[in-house]
């Protein structure tokens, strides 16, 4: 129900806006133009950020995976990604992709909004210092042309520089139409008229900001509209301003609305990111006189002239995002309290999955990162239930010196809904990462990243093939050792015990660093599987001769044995998977979760 009202929602909002831009179209030829300059340089914005992710190769992953570490470090790669890339949305994707697979924590989350924040800032000061005082526009043309050259090349670096000089181009060319818009609007047109003073105006413009920046989903354009305005006296400078922090607070709406299909550390990120622009707008409307006098002072000293109110305006946003970090930086660890508090983890009892999500996006190292997490959940779910359903128990198993003793005592018949279990705890998070792996699979990543993709994938089919053997064989563990029935139980004993020690093994292995190579090993002793059902045979023929066990048990345990090796081999596949890093990742990062993480 919920959805459909979404949808009805979304439907309306579009309706209106379209019938919005029709009436003005119809009113003002000049309008029009103004318009499609916003739409061109919407779309030179993603085009820009199109070309920064074909480009970059994994580049600034890199950069955010290893210079996170601090709270500064973290700013500083916000600051600078932003400034370069000129998209706040994009470096808030990725690092809400990057914070949702585990990669960075929520403290170098919120710092690199607190620097992206400020790296947009910069889009002010091109827009004021070059985009209204040069004929841009002459520009656009060359940009254009190279660039959609570049983009028919096959090379996929060479297509990612075209888009980003058609990005470029785009944006050139938008701004050239705005500002060609408003110089002949102002002709038969004074929206000055319309300016409010005092306290009123204040609100007013800031609400006319906020809604702008909701509309079109970015605040360069607000800005680029407010200060090609205010370069052809089409509004005032006091309403300007009002106009630039509601952009602040209307940039939020692209974080709220990317964290409605994360997890919950991508709505925390967003959470975050909306305190922070809320109580900076809030304080810069709180503080409008006294930052008025400093900007004037700021800009007297860099030669600004008394009536070049562009730059005054970008000096102004740069100031106030500036006043809002220095407040907000001492008050972090209280905000990470307050929103993990208020956004709480998921209860770990509740199988579902904790890493994949859509707000991932089509990142390669938090697609690959969250993937092997979430396999490791799903391999966790498996041998808990794996164990249960044949008799056992992980945690005395990893704790024994020698499994086989410990299992030939354990002949406690563990209770457990084995098909319930299995459709809660093992189908379910097959279905999600068969889903997830699919759809990610469709993105253009790069051939390594598919590979590994595939791998996990496949280490989720072998798990299931893992439970469906154990389940065939439950009735007669069950049957044979729970009680100590002599040989036929010894040798059910003795396919508890292989299993126990590969898992046991396995166990062992995700705790040592040398992943890789133990991972290897592990591969070459695969034979050691198919040669069960020939040891296990010769065993019982031998016990069948001397009448120890029945022809009737000799033949279910020869089944069994079969199942043994389906259940053996499958482990193997998915801990190799689980095991070996990810190669094509990125950041480089061994993607394991925390054991404390993980449940039985």
């Amino acid at each position: 129900m919920t959805v459909i009202v979404q949808r009805y929602a979304t439907l309306l909002r579009l309706a209106l806006i379209l019938g919005l831009l029709a009436l003005a179209f119809a009113l003002s030829t000049d309008f029009q133009r103004i318009a499609a300059g916003v739409a061109v340089f919407l779309l030179g914005m993603m085009m820009l950020e199109d070309g920064f992710k074909a480009l970059g190769g994994g580049v600034l992953e890199r950069i955010l995976a290893r210079t996170t570490s601090t709270l500064p470090r973290a700013m500083g790669f916000g600051l600078a990604a932003s400034a370069i890339t000129q998209s706040s949305s994009l470096i808030s994707v990725i690092s809400i992709s990057f914070l949702s697979a585990g990669l960075i924590t929520l403290q170098a989350g919120i710092g690199i909004i607190f620097g992206a924040n400020l790296g947009t800032t910069t889009g002010a000061w091109l827009i004021a210092g070059v985009g209204v005082k040069v004929d841009i526009g002459a520009y656009a043309l060359p940009l254009l042309t190279l660039g959609i050259v570049l983009m028919f090349q096959r090379g996929s670096h060479s297509r990612g520089a075209g888009q980003v000089l058609t990005g470029i181009g785009l944006l050139f060319l938008g701004i050239a139409f705005i500002k060609d818009g408003f110089d002949t609007f102002s002709a038969g047109f004074d929206l000055t008229q319309l300016a409010l003073d005092g306290v009123v105006g204040l609100l007013v413009y800031t609400g006319i900001g906020a809604l702008a920046t909701v509309v079109m989903q970015s605040s360069h354009a607000t800005m680029l509209l407010v200060i090609t305005a205010l370069a052809t006296g089409q509004i005032g400078y006091d309403n300007a301003l009002a106009v630039a922090i509601g952009a602040n607070i209307g940039t939020t709406a692209t974080a709220l609305i990317g964290a409605g299909s994360a997890n919950y550390q991508g709505k925390r990120l967003a959470l975050a990111h909306l305190i922070f622009n809320t109580m900076t707008a809030l304080v810069a409307l709180a503080l409008i006189v006294p930052l008025r006098l400093v900007v004037d002072g700021i800009s007297d000293i860099l030669g600004i002239g008394e009536s070049d109110f562009a730059l005054r305006l970008a000096v102004f946003h740069t100031l106030f995002n500036l006043l809002g970090i220095a407040l907000m930086i001492p008050l972090i660890p209280r905000l990470i309290t307050l929103i993990e508090r208020r956004i709480a983890a998921p209860p770990l009892g509740i199988s579902r999955p904790r890493y994949i999500g859509a707000e991932l996006g089509d990142f390669p190292a938090p697609i690959l990162t969250a993937l092997h997490k979430e396999l490791w959940h799903m391999y966790q779910n498996t041998v808990g239930l794996i164990c249960a359903g044949l008799n056992m128990r992980l945690d005395d198993l990893r704790a024994s010196k020698d499994v086989a003793t410990t299992i030939s005592r354990s002949r406690e018949s563990i209770r457990v809904d084995f098909d319930r279990r299995y459709q809660d705890k093992v189908k379910s998070l097959h279905a999600e990462i068969l889903a997830f792996a699919t759809s990610k699979a469709a993105l253009p990543l790069p051939e390594p990243a598919l590979t590994r993709l595939q791998e996990l994938r496949d280490g989720a089919n072998a798990l299931v093939r893992a439970v469906k053997a154990a389940k065939h064989m439950r009735p007669n563990i069950q049957r044979f050792t729970q009680d100590d029935m002599g040989a036929i139980t010894a040798l059910y004993d003795g396919l508890r015990t292989q299993i126990g020690e590969l898992m046991v093994a396995i166990a062992q292995l995700e705790s040592q660093p040398a992943i890789q190579q133990n991972a290897l090993t592990l591969l070459e002793e695969r034979a050691l599987p198919a040669r069960t059902y020939a040891i296990q045979s010769r065993r019982a023929e031998r016990l069948l001769q001397a009448r120890q066990i029945s022809a009737a048990d000799a033949t279910s345990f020869l089944n069994d044995t079969h199942y043994t090796e389906t259940l053996l081999l499958a482990l193997q596949d998915a801990a190799l998977a689980c095991l070996r890093d990810n190669d094509s990742d990125p950041a480089g990062l061994d993607p394991r979760p925390d054991p404390l993480e993980t449940e039985a």
